[in-house]
């Protein structure tokens, strides 16, 4: 726990947007890593395994949406190197939360725990493919969200006349 549990419980409200349903998925997590202790062959799989075992929990778990579900989320991500601004966090949280689950998994796994495509794909189930379409898909949504404002902001002097 004290190794991997703050990333398995980021990880988990990543996917879930909600404190206590992420705090849940860790516990039934180390549950279920207890219980099957002993399907784990390579004590260097451990991290990727956790991960596993709470993505599956948190996509299984019933969604709730809570009006401070996206103030929750940038608390929970890590600060930059560059202390990136909390409003950038925010606007970062926002977009993550307007992802399908499953994408929001993937885009979770792969750009804040630093998986690997094939070590997500094993994390989730699925084909690298899948995973790859989701990591496109939901990277085109974010920068979708993240361009929008900037177009707004543009204002009608910015453009070409006829």
């Amino acid at each position: 726990m004290s190794q991997f549990g703050r990333e398995l419980q980021s990880v988990a409200f990543l996917i879930v947007r909600n404190h206590a349903d992420a705090e849940e998925v860790v516990m039934d997590t180390l549950i279920t890593a207890w219980r099957r202790a002993g399907d784990l062959r390579d004590d260097r799989a451990l991290r990727t395994w956790l991960l596993r075992i709470a993505t599956r929990h948190a996509l299984s778990r019933r969604r709730r949406q809570h009006w401070t579900a996206s103030i929750d989320l940038a608390d929970s991500m890590p600060a930059s190197r560059s202390n990136q601004p909390s409003a950038d966090r925010l606007v970062v949280a926002e977009a993550l939360s307007k992802l399908p689950p499953k994408m929001r998994a993937a885009v979770a796994l792969h750009h804040y725990a630093g998986l690997t495509v094939p070590q997500v794909a094993g994390v989730m189930g699925v084909s690298h493919n899948t995973v790859k379409s989701n990591l496109r898909d939901g990277m085109a949504r974010l920068r979708e969200d993240f361009s929008a404002p900037q177009a707004d902001a543009a204002g009608p002097g910015s453009r070409s006349g006829a």
